[in-house]
């Protein structure tokens, strides 16, 4: 993907593989440093960032924290959304919970992502205490 140009299908099959495997660093080698990620489950497992993680760092350390809470977590990538420099990933999660990832790029990585999720689904993410 250093050509400038993303094959979205290629990244979309390499993010579920990652996030399957359970594998981080391969996922967050696909997100810039300066990453600005919100989700409402980032909300619940860190009350204090209000669902708004900041920083590479702090992706990694809210993913760590989320695998910790849904040790089955399991993605199945059900269809891609491709616009200019973004990318919706829809998928079913371990939970059978239709989710979508907005993903948005700059210079082929991450700059910005949001997790959404059906907001009638209590705990659509399966988290454990």
């Amino acid at each position: 993907m250093d050509s400038g140009i993303i094959d979205w299908a290629k990244f979309a099959e390499e993010w579920q593989s990652a996030w399957n495997a359970h594998d981080l660093e391969r996922l967050l080698d696909h997100f810039h440093e300066d990453i600005v990620f919100t989700s409402p489950v980032a909300a619940g497992l860190l009350p204090k960032t209000e669902g708004y993680i900041r920083g590479k760092e702090s992706l990694r350390a809210y993913w760590s924290k989320g695998l910790q809470h849904i040790p089955d977590l399991h993605f199945t990538v059900e269809r891609i959304f491709a616009g200019l420099n973004i990318l919706v990933i829809q998928y079913r999660n371990q939970k059978n919970i239709v989710v979508s990832e907005v993903l948005i790029f700059s210079d082929v990585k991450v700059r910005e992502g949001h997790g959404t999720y059906p907001p009638d689904e209590t705990n659509p993410a399966g988290t454990r205490p």
